[in-house]
């Protein structure tokens, strides 16, 4: 199948924009593995040390056996990662078996948006992405490893991984996915608690009771935010193995897949005959097809950020106008809650990324040609894993779609394009992710109504403050001002709203994650508020059109351009709960538009 043109136009777009950084970036890899196996230069004491704690360390100093080290984001607070508890033994048996050793070589942490949405913490989280990836830089920092191992599966933590894999690009790196939990109550069950809750239709108990039936096990949320959206990039990337990324934990499918992983990884090092660097995987095609899947799936809008600095980090440069023309071109085949009711369960089977990989490959919507983990070509990505007593076998995965209320063809999508917007205007430059958003309600003109922070919006709800149709201004929640929070827990509130008939939307500088659903919101704003963007100059009463169809978003105020800017204060966000010790990271994080990165 001849490659879409848009998938052509924009791929040699990005690889113009990106000529000088990705050639130095590769000469920089390339000199980097120029030396062969790492351990071989360090002095005999430097080794003892690296060894010391190891069974196998006489096989260390005396053999020439890959060494794989795991960077792990495991804690048993998120039930995503909970699981990764076993992994290093798991890891160190397959490895062992594959004639590799092993070393856990470092820990990332990792936090969880569900349990700081709408609080201090939150305030910390687009930064530990950058925690993340300067964490694992000093766990590989020992260059003891031929090959290395990514354990991590939420929100921040994938972005973190894959930024320090690009910056070690020339060590091979295999991530290995934990699963989805088991489906629980109904996501929009949950969600229809939620707004009763918000309306005063019922009380904490019933709230409390809807929450733990749906989050109720080890395992990534089931819902299609952006954790699962992670997990989708990684397979479509081809840095996951086919099909791995919504088995579930405890499985026997799921710790075979494991293994299968660590095959991959000890067979993959510069000591054999297979070498595959990580920064040679993460080229344009790998991100172009990262981004199809962000469209084709209906994925979380945080990935708009997190792609191009995961992208920068291997000296690739991505604009917002790619994640437009893709999202224009890339038909929308799921429906994934908060796109629809079903879960990522359900969508694996249904047939999920191996059936939507086959589909997009026959429209010619994705690069077939590029290096994956699993070898080369992306049509490996089509299999199914089976199990065969306790090893795993790729068969043909499903060709036709086995719900098409959860999966469609290509050519009979639920929507001709991804549904993601860019947006520009005399408000500045973001995005709007509509396909879960009704079409009557993609245009919204109406009154501003202007706050600093979500909890002033929560305080004017409960006030019975909006009577009318509003377009709800958050302004000073940039990544300069205060980290940039997800404002998830206004989502219940502006859905009330709606649900009331008033036509309403959000416009902020801050973030809405994958599970913002079918409030219209204008995201990621920039230049933000707090460097004196255009939102600073917004009033209460200005009259903003937020228009979904033309991706414009203005202010119609006569005056706009010559008011001054509402000043900042930053002392609400500057302590309490390791906010003080972020301050280096607010004075130099990059526009939302660019990834918002600190260290790329």
């Amino acid at each position: 199948m001849t490659l879409h043109a848009t998938i052509d136009r924009v791929t040699d777009r990005i690889r113009e924009r990106s000529l000088k950084t990705r050639d130095a970036y590769l000469q920089k890899i390339a000199r980097a593995a120029e030396d062969g196996p790492r351990r071989a230069h360090l002095s005999c004491g430097n080794q003892a040390h690296a060894y010391a704690a190891m069974d196998d360390k006489d096989v260390m100093a005396t053999t020439k056996k890959p060494n794989i080290g795991i960077v792990t984001a495991y804690n048993d607070m998120l039930s995503a990662h909970q699981p990764f508890e076993r992994y290093p033994d798991i890891i160190r048996r397959a490895g062992h078996a594959a004639g590799a050793t092993v070393q856990v070589a470092g820990g990332v942490p990792a936090m969880c948006d569900g349990v700081t949405q709408g609080r201090p913490g939150m305030e910390l989280s687009l930064f530990s992405r950058d925690v993340i990836a300067l964490a694992a830089g000093v766990a590989l920092s020992h260059d003891c490893f031929d090959s290395s191992v990514y354990l991590g599966v939420c929100d921040k933590i994938v972005p973190g991984l894959v930024m320090a894999a690009a910056t070690f690009g020339h060590i091979p790196a295999v991530f290995i996915p934990a699963g989805p939990m088991p489906s629980g109550l109904p996501n929009d069950e949950k969600s229809r608690v939620r707004q009763q809750f918000a309306a005063g239709e019922v009380g904490r108990e019933e709230l409390m009771a809807a929450e733990m039936a749906s989050y109720h096990s080890a395992g990534t949320c089931t819902f299609y935010g952006t954790a699962n959206s992670n997990q989708m990039l990684m397979e479509f990337m081809g840095l996951h193995l086919p099909g791995s990324s919504f088995v579930n934990p405890g499985t026997p499918l799921r710790e075979a897949l494991t293994v299968a992983g660590v095959e991959r990884a000890a067979a993959i090092t510069n000591l054999g005959n297979e070498y595959l660097p990580a920064g040679q995987v993460m080229d344009e095609k790998a991100f172009v097809n990262g981004i199809v899947g962000l469209m084709a799936t209906g994925g979380s809008t945080n990935l708009v950020m997190h792609i191009p600095a995961m992208a920068k980090a291997a000296g690739i440069l991505l604009d917002i106008e790619d994640f437009h023309d893709i999202s224009e071109s890339v038909p929308l085949m799921a429906r994934v809650y908060p796109n629809g009711l079903a879960d990522v369960n359900h969508f694996h089977a249904a047939g999920g990324l191996g059936y939507m990989i086959g589909q997009l490959l026959e429209t010619g919507l994705l690069h077939p040609d590029v290096k994956t983990i699993n070898g080369t070509g992306l049509d490996g990505y089509t299999a199914e894993p089976k199990l065969e007593g306790d090893r795993i076998r790729w068969d043909h995965g499903a060709r036709q779609t086995l719900n098409d209320r959860i999966l469609r063809p290509a050519a009979d999508p639920f929507a001709r394009t991804g549904g993601l917007k860019q947006l520009n205007g005399n408000l500045g430059r973001g995005v709007i992710k509509v396909s879960a958003v009704a079409e009557n309600r993609r245009v919204i003109r109406a009154k501003a109504r202007v706050f600093s922070d979500q909890e002033q919006v929560k305080t004017a709800f409960r006030a019975g403050e909006f009577t009318e149709d509003t377009v709800v201004v958050v302004r000073f929640q940039g990544p300069r001002a205060n980290g940039m929070p997800e404002l998830h827990s206004l989502t219940p509130i502006l859905a009330v709203l709606q649900d009331r008939g008033l036509k309403v939307a959000l416009v902020t500088d801050g973030r809405m994650s994958g599970a913002s659903g079918k409030v219209p919101a204008a995201i990621h704003i920039s230049p933000e508020a707090s460097v004196g963007g255009p939102l600073a100059r917004v009033q209460d009463g200005d009259i903003v059109t937020l228009d979904a169809v033309t991706g414009t978003l203005d202010c119609e105020a006569g005056d706009f351009d010559s008011r001054s800017p509402a000043s900042f204060d930053p002392g609400p966000s500057s302590e309490g709960l390791g906010r003080e010790l972020f301050a280096p990271f607010r004075a130099v994080a990059g526009p939302a538009t660019e990834g918002a990165g600190v260290v790329v």
